[in-house]
């Protein structure tokens, strides 16, 4: 048993035994609350099959501990169970803090966990910081359809809870020299929820699908003026062998469905190159590629706040641009199968 309430958490996703990225992503989170605090930084697995290895990157990506539950019956996540494992590891360790990331299991296990301990949780944030004197997590996240940041507290209950979208941060680069203790729970088989049975997992199939792993995404924005003219962007995407994007504006006019759009109010990319066409540069638009290793822009309109943010800033018609660009990858090689 440590003291009471003083570790920061981070929680450590896998499948099939191999660790999600996004762990990583959580770690440097997590690294700078602890550091600010004075406190350990814990990354906690439910599930089966991660070897000793692979849980040691954990800490060579900042974690101080690692607190694993392995067993075959944790193999696939079921949020009632993992939820009883979750909660008996709050008990007896009691963390100040707990942070998971916003995918599908975080986004299920931590509501419901949060529910039964009971405590606050404040989901989809974008920024995290301590508060000083008093120890608080500020947990800043997208409110009133994204046209405002609100600052949450939880100042009364622990452990103070959050979700953290993914690709809103990098991860730290490994240190060799960092050492920890990988700490194997065994796990209560009297946590098992009956009431939910794994009948079988079917793989969605989409060209969506992996828009926040892409490493080059293409996105469009209301300077296409019509939807027709979108195929521009996926003649481009295709080419470079990308994935499309959108602005929330193309997407309310229809031009895009829904899980093209990049922002706060849709997903948070991070690619090695990130392309935004005719995209003016909301605030909330940048919040979502705001980690991209190398941005372009291509606008007519000199002031486009994009452009100040981009690499390399296109100033120009996107209907005479993107035709070039193309003639010159093709030139160098690269066809156009769009």
């Amino acid at each position: 048993m440590t003291d009471s309430h003083n570790e920061v958490w981070t929680l450590a996703e896998q499948y099939d035994g191999k660790l999600k990225g996004v762990s990583f992503e959580l770690l440097a989170r997590g690294r700078s609350l602890a550091d600010k605090l004075g406190t350990k930084l814990v990354s906690v697995l439910i599930g089966d099959g991660v070897a000793d290895s692979d849980l040691d990157t954990l800490i060579k990506h900042g974690a101080d501990a690692v607190y694993a539950v392995q067993s075959p019956e944790l193999k696939y996540f079921v949020c009632e169970t993992y939820g009883q494992v979750l909660r008996s590891l709050i008990k007896e360790y009691q963390p100040t803090i707990l942070l998971g990331a916003a995918t599908s299991t975080g986004r299920t296990l931590l509501p419901y966990t949060a529910v039964k301990i009971p405590t606050g949780l404040t989901a989809d944030c974008t920024e995290l910081d301590i508060e000083e004197g008093t120890g608080n997590l500020l947990q800043t996240r997208p409110a009133i359809g994204g046209n405002i940041m609100a600052t949450i507290k939880t100042p009364d209950h622990r452990p103070q809870m959050a979700t953290v979208r993914p690709k809103s941060s990098r991860p730290l680069p490994a240190d060799a020299s960092r050492k920890g203790e990988i700490k194997h729970i065994s796990f209560d088989k009297a946590l098992i929820d009956k009431r939910t049975q794994i009948r079988g997992y079917r793989k969605e199939e989409s060209e969506t699908l992996g828009l926040d792993e892409a490493d080059i995404i293409v996105a469009g924005g209301h300077g296409l003026k019509k939807g027709e003219n979108f195929s521009l962007i996926h003649s481009l995407a295709k080419q470079l062998g990308g994935a499309v994007g959108a602005s929330r504006d193309a997407v309310d006019r229809g031009w895009a469905s829904y899980p093209h759009q990049i922002g706060l109010s849709g997903k948070t990319v991070s690619p090695k190159v990130y392309v935004g066409i005719g995209i003016s540069g909301a605030i909330q638009h940048l919040a979502g590629i705001k980690t991209s290793e190398t941005i372009v822009s291509i606008n007519s309109d000199p002031d486009a706040t994009l452009h100040k943010l981009a690499d390399l800033a296109i100033v120009g018609d996107a209907f005479q641009v993107i035709p070039e660009i193309q003639k010159r990858l093709t030139e160098r090689g690269v066809k156009n199968n769009g």
